[in-house]
């Protein structure tokens, strides 16, 4: 495995100097964080993945994702129901 096939949060073994040794470590640590830390990114790709497992679901079982889309707007016309009626007195 070279260096270009390696992870961003990965360090090159067989760094012998100790100070190139550090700023690997260093930049493997902090594109670690950056990845960790990004909760915008995170979420994007969360949420593409989501869809796209509903998409495959909604192809295999239409039926099934009927019923989850019915069962997801009752649940949320429910929540906003009680909101309202809890505003409301």
């Amino acid at each position: 495995m070279t260096n270009s096939d390696l992870p961003i949060t990965a360090v090159p073994a067989g760094i012998v100097d100790p100070v190139a040794s550090a700023r690997a470590e260093l930049k493997a640590a902090l594109a670690a964080i950056e990845i960790k830390g990004n909760v915008p990114r995170r979420l994007d790709k969360a949420s593409k993945r989501a869809a796209v497992r509903l998409r495959h679901f909604s192809e295999r079982n239409p039926a099934g994702a009927i019923a989850i889309a019915v069962g997801a707007a009752a649940v949320v016309g429910s929540a906003v129901w009680v909101i309202a009626r809890a505003i409301s007195r």
